[in-house]
């Protein structure tokens, strides 16, 4: 889920957020709506509407996936505070950027938090009035030259944090009971260890050139795994990339473990299971690691949860592919060990392994392509990748035949993983859908 201004302009609330990056920001949703303003209708006409129910009904419509209705009447919002205090501001240009973000409107979504950020300067302004760190968190992914000036931002965002976090502990924060400010505890301590861990992820990509790049890493994991009572599977996660970085791959598979063992056996609707797109990020690693396995575990849950998503498809048919070649090398070398001890031949089946899984490979990404077209895709890698792929197995397992290999039904499974029938099923029949 997407940083979220979770508050009103008569109560104070909060709500579990997770930093994503904003080409996959999620919808926000279960926002609080006050004065009895629900499902976006009000009998009065909206320049009749206090700010309240000018705010509440805006929510409501972002909930109803209507951002352009909700803009509008986040608009109507703002013409009516602009001249007024900052607690009645800041709410009010916090939406307007959450908003344009639902719409795509980048540019804008960060002149808005941009504003924030000059009647908040440092955070410190309560959350329940509009402040708190979610702007700062917004723009160091939003800000269009990343690197020092992202974690300049995500720096803004954990300092903000770490002062919240202080309140609490200090007893400052009043109103609540102590469950609620137990709760709010857990989600700024995870909200911090994410801003972390968004450093982390900066100095591995647009500073991995700095001589200080590593130990500014190690360092930051280190912090962001110490800031909550249990690391969260985003936090192991990332303590993965960053072993995976230094070779250190046995550690990476150690933190990817335990990063899945927290939610694998949860129901999808689950709060603990990370959302869509930090499950993809998971698989990536999960097959830079040779967890293959795992990888396609979690592939199937996202086909599941979203059977149109063409990163999805293109990962699951890739990762079989690995799958596919890991089963040959293990044949040959059978093979050529049984020759020389004169044992019986086992080629037979690890053939067939071999193939149901080059066929699984290609049902998967030929899925993929044919969602790029549908969808517009944009990503040409992706594309150029998965074609190249699908043109290697084609020579290797000849033109699809769906009659003579059975269809899809033949090359729906991802095949090669000892223990997967149950699995099988489910991905025959995503793929036949």
């Amino acid at each position: 889920m997407a940083p979220t201004t979770s508050i009103s302009y008569s109560t104070t609330t909060s709500e579990t957020s997770q930093l994503t990056r904003p080409d996959s920001m999620a919808r926000t949703k279960n926002r609080t709506r006050t004065n009895g303003v629900s499902e976006g209708k009000s009998k009065m006409s909206a320049s009749k509407q206090s700010p309240e129910q000018l705010y509440a009904s805006a929510l409501d419509l972002v909930e109803q996936s209507q951002p352009e209705a909700a803009l509008k009447v986040a608009k109507q919002l703002w013409s009516q505070v602009q001249n007024r205090g900052i607690s009645e501001k800041l709410p009010a240009v916090n939406l307007l950027g959450e908003i344009s973000i639902e719409l795509g409107a980048v540019e804008s979504a960060r002149d808005y938090f941009e504003q924030a950020v000059q009647l908040d300067p440092e955070g410190k302004v309560p959350e329940a009035l509009g402040g708190g760190a979610e702007k700062f968190l917004w723009l160091a992914q939003l800000n269009d030259e990343g690197g020092k000036q992202s974690v300049d931002w995500f720096e803004k965002g954990a300092k903000a944090l770490q002062y919240e976090i202080a309140a609490l502990e200090a007893g400052q924060v009043s109103g609540l009971s102590e469950e609620e400010l137990l709760v709010m505890r857990v989600e700024k301590k995870r909200k911090l260890a994410n801003a972390l861990c968004g450093i982390v992820e900066v100095y591995m990509t647009d500073l991995s050139w700095e001589d200080d790049a590593e130990a500014r890493c190690e360092n930051l994991i280190t912090e962001a795994m110490a800031v909550e009572d249990e690391a969260s599977p985003e936090v192991l996660q990332t303590l993965a990339s960053v072993r995976l970085s230094q070779q250190r791959h046995e550690d990476a598979q150690s933190a990817l473990k335990r990063s899945l063992d927290i939610w694998i056996d949860l129901e999808p609707e689950d709060p603990a299971v990370p959302d869509f797109a930090t499950k993809v990020s998971l698989t990536r690693l999960l097959m830079e690691a040779r967890m293959e396995k795992e990888a396609m575990e979690v592939l199937h849950r996202l086909v599941q949860e979203d059977d149109q998503s063409v990163e999805a498809w293109y990962l699951g048919g890739w990762c079989q592919h690995l799958i596919a070649e890991g089963n040959k090398a293990i044949a040959d070398s059978n093979q050529e060990s049984a020759m020389d001890t004169g044992a019986g031949d086992t080629s037979s089946a690890n053939q067939s392994q071999f193939e149901r899984a080059m066929k699984g490979s290609r049902k998967w990404l030929k899925t993929a392509l044919k969602l790029y077209d549908q969808l517009e895709y944009e990503d040409e890698r992706l594309f150029e990748h998965a074609k190249e792929l699908v043109q290697g197995l084609d020579m290797v397992l000849g033109p699809a035949n769906e009659q003579a290999e059975g269809g899809d039904e033949d090359e729906s499974e991802w095949e090669g993983i000892e223990d997967g029938d149950d699995t099988e099923d489910g991905d025959q029949e995503m793929a036949d859908s």
